[in-house]
């Protein structure tokens, strides 16, 4: 599985962005999907998750109520839509795939994509 994240960028403490995650060759709903981040110095970090079954999501809490993982099939892509975003969310993001059930644990993924920066500036 290939998978590609984009959607990084500069954006201002409180703005928005989305992230999207495709894949070449391959069809994304056959996969459980996430999202990790990994900031400088720090360890990856599970963002989301989201099943590729009955369509359930999963946050770290410090995303929570801020972040909205969702699949489109049609276009072979998941998103994350990044609300509110606050200077802690700076970050390297990345999506994953495997099969089985969704989880925050990068152990968890066999397939990765390349990353995306994201940068909140205040």
């Amino acid at each position: 599985v290939q998978l590609q994240a984009s959607g990084g960028g500069l954006v201002q403490l409180g703005g928005s962005l989305r992230l999207s995650c495709t894949a070449s060759r391959s069809t994304l709903d056959d996969y459980v999907i996430g999202w990790f981040r990994q900031a400088p110095g720090k360890e990856r970090e599970g963002v989301s998750s989201i099943s590729n079954t009955d369509g359930s999501t999963y946050y770290a809490e410090s995303v929570k109520g801020r972040f909205t993982v969702s699949r489109d099939n049609a276009k072979n892509t998941v998103y994350l839509q990044m609300n509110s975003l606050k200077s802690e969310d700076s970050a390297v993001y990345y999506c994953a795939a495997d099969y089985g059930a969704p989880s925050l644990q990068s152990w968890a993924y066999s397939w990765w994509g390349q990353g995306t920066q994201v940068t909140v500036s205040s």
